[in-house]
């Protein structure tokens, strides 16, 4: 019988970075390539794209797969669960190492197309091949993906089960349990169930809200939070700003509904709304919808700011980019007065989103709040439910699978500790069927 190995290449000491390789026998699967973006951020407008791999490795952005190297065995596949920056954010900067094919669902393999596109040092020649929720892959006449539908803040995204002859290895990251989401059908239970009948032998799971009780409230929570907030404006004069990650497509759907319902025009600001958006549509996510309108590069959407200053503001809702407070991002640009889009005093500015706990987002966003409240603008803050599981939601998921092994990923030792001990209340125990992984370790499973 083969060993399993489940080596953490990154994200085992921090949330971002996000890269696994299973190696069975000499057969390996690499799970994510992703790249931690606080890292990047520090260095104001870094180019990530002409940057060279071993710079990115040095600032702790990217994953150090060195250890790769020393790993007996060839890699055999790239699967990606979605279309994060810090799961697939590394591909064009690593890929190239691996002569294998990246494995994605349609609208992460568009978002991985468009990252080896913009790469500007290496040529990433790895066929992408999209690969639907429900189907399968045939990796090695012994191995076997399958990717199975769950929900998460971003459109299409998966729990990759890897079939070998010892069982079953899940790979779960990153998702939440919605029964009731706004875009897409909600997790395959049923054949989450029948995984664990058949026999899991190994569950590598995030742990990023461990930390948090009870259970994360469904994505129709948050459009109707949304919705109550945007609709209590609507007898208002003021103007009305939304920002929100423009990777959700489920929420700015919710937001464009809410907009058309009070009788503004939606529009779009911002490189990467356009960059998801045009993904979105693409894909079948979203229709070119006639009543919205999308402006990516700056002169566009200094140009559409001016627009909704002469036309007047109550006539518009714009969403844009800048939810954490970015320096450039549109958000940014307006509470510092660096567009025709003035802030006056009742303007209502809705954060669609939660601050990613990192201190330079915590102070990004303070720095942004107080200005746009300088200038007397009404901030409602985190009109938002997060795409992450809490921990009973954690306890269903191993309870519905029932691994021999779990191992926490995509975290720190604060929210693996966390994991750790909901895990323990279900009969796990460390060190004999869980396991704390760091990043460059190699656990074996004999």
């Amino acid at each position: 019988m083969k060993d399993i190995g489940i080596i953490a290449v990154g994200g085992y000491n921090e949330v971002g970075r996000n890269m696994t390789a299973i190696k069975i026998g000499k057969d390996i699967v690499v799970m994510d390539m992703g790249i931690r973006l606080d890292r990047v951020q520090i260095h104001e407008d870094t180019d990530v794209e002409s940057l060279h791999a071993s710079d990115l490795i040095a600032m702790g952005a990217i994953p150090d797969d060195s250890i790769m190297s020393h790993v007996d065995g060839k890699v055999r596949a790239i699967a990606c669960t979605h279309g994060h920056l810090d799961h697939i954010g590394a591909i064009s900067k690593l890929a190239h190492k691996y002569k294998a094919p990246i494995i994605a669902t349609p609208f992460t393999a568009d978002l991985i197309n468009q990252e080896i596109k913009s790469e500007r040092i290496f040529g990433v020649e790895n066929p992408v091949m999209p690969m639907s929720a429900g189907e399968r892959y045939q990796v090695t006449p012994d191995i076997e993906l399958e990717f199975v539908r769950v929900q998460h803040s971003i459109v299409d995204c998966v729990f990759a089960a890897i079939h070998t002859k010892q069982g079953i290895i899940l790979y779960a990251n990153d998702f939440k349990i919605d029964r009731s989401p706004t875009l897409g059908e909600p997790p395959d239970f049923a054949r989450l169930k029948a995984l664990g009948k058949e026999g899991v032998v190994a569950l590598i799971t995030e742990t990023t809200n461990a930390s948090i009780s009870g259970k994360t409230p469904s994505e129709q929570i948050a459009k109707d939070l949304v919705w109550d907030v945007l609709m209590g404006t609507e007898e208002s004069k003021s103007g009305v700003m939304v920002t929100t990650f423009s990777s959700h497509i489920a929420r700015i759907r919710s937001i464009i509904e809410a907009a058309h319902k009070m009788g503004r025009k939606p529009v779009l600001l911002g490189r990467s709304m356009e960059k998801y958006w045009g993904t979105a549509v693409r894909t079948g996510y979203a229709e070119r919808n006639e009543g919205l309108t999308v402006y990516g590069r700056r002169k566009s959407v200094d140009k559409a700011l001016k627009r909704i200053m002469t036309e007047g503001k109550d006539k518009y809702l714009p969403i844009m980019t800048g939810h954490q407070g970015e320096p450039g991002a549109i958000l940014s640009r307006v509470a510092n007065g660096e567009t025709e889009y003035l802030v006056e005093s009742g303007d209502k500015v809705v954060f669609s989103a939660g601050i990613i706990p990192q201190p330079l987002n915590i102070s990004n966003r303070y720095t942004v709040e107080t200005k746009l409240k300088m200038r007397g603008a009404r901030v409602y803050d985190n009109i938002h439910v997060s795409g992450h599981a809490c921990r009973e939601d954690h306890w269903e998921l191993l309870r519905m699978i029932n691994p021999e092994h779990v191992i926490p990923s995509h975290g720190n030792l604060v929210s693996h500790g966390n994991y750790l001990m909901m895990a323990e209340d279900t009969g796990y125990s460390l060190g004999s069927n869980i396991h704390l992984v760091r990043n460059g370790q190699e656990l074996l499973l004999e």
